[in-house]
């Protein structure tokens, strides 16, 4: 009895043809197009929007701040994760910074920049930071969230108020924005700090939860993951 060809020959020494493959399933529709959007307009409002060149110009905060510049100097790094590994490193925005944000003016001297979009799931975190010498650092943190909230198409929902870490140390001065940015409403919760030596903001959006009532964020919480972004980019300026 001949030997029966198997289904998709031609035949005894014929090339075997191809098979059919099953097609896989459609993947699912991804949220990354939103998160790098909404990437961008956390950028915008912490770096093109001219936070840091508020501290360094003097832009707006409260004014009449005294010198204040003595005590331990640091400098601003952009690690590869903060709040042990929640965020990962998207992009090192440091240069765009750095040539965007004055060296010298009324309240700061010898200014570099810093800073980093970082993601973790649905959520995006800016964090923006200059150093170098501060005269007045409560000036320096007063302008800065002045920055942050001058923009036009930014509402202050929660006012910035002093939170201290649950877990002890300096307090952050922390609240929430909204941003309208083409027909979406981003909340932003923010904290800011300084020092003689530097001034940081860290800003958090999650693209899951956009329509979350700006007034339920957890300030505190987040300002302990503040608290401790603050430990892992904040290094002696020796080091």
């Amino acid at each position: 009895m001949p030997q029966q060809v198997p289904y998709g020959y031609g035949g005894p020494g014929m090339v075997p043809q191809p098979q059919p493959q099953p097609q896989p399933p459609p993947a699912p529709k991804s949220n990354t197009g939103k998160i790098l959007g909404i990437v961008g307009a956390v950028v915008g409002v912490l770096v093109l929007g001219g936070v840091a060149s508020a501290v360094v110009l003097g832009g707006g905060g409260s004014g009449g701040g005294s010198k204040q510049s003595a005590g331990p100097k640091y400098k601003i790094t952009v690690p590869q994760s903060l709040v042990g590994g929640k965020y990962s490193l998207a992009k090192d925005i440091s240069s765009m910074a750095d040539g965007q944000v004055p060296h010298d003016g009324v309240n700061a001297h010898g200014m570099r920049s810093a800073g980093g979009q970082y993601t973790g799931g649905t959520k995006s975190l800016v964090m923006m930071g200059i150093y170098g010498t501060i005269d007045d650092p409560e000036e320096g943190v007063n302008r800065m969230i002045h920055g942050l909230s001058s923009s036009p198409d930014v509402d202050v929902v929660v006012s910035d108020k002093k939170f201290t870490p649950s877990g002890g140390g300096d307090p952050l001065s922390c609240g929430v924005e909204v941003k309208s940015t083409a027909g979406q409403k981003i909340t932003l919760p923010f904290c800011v700090w300084g020092t003689s030596s530097t001034t940081v903001s860290v800003a958090e959006t999650d693209a899951a939860d956009l329509g979350k009532d700006p007034r339920s964020i957890d300030l505190q919480a987040f300002a302990d993951d503040a608290s401790r972004i603050r430990a892992e980019v904040q290094v002696p300026a020796g080091g």
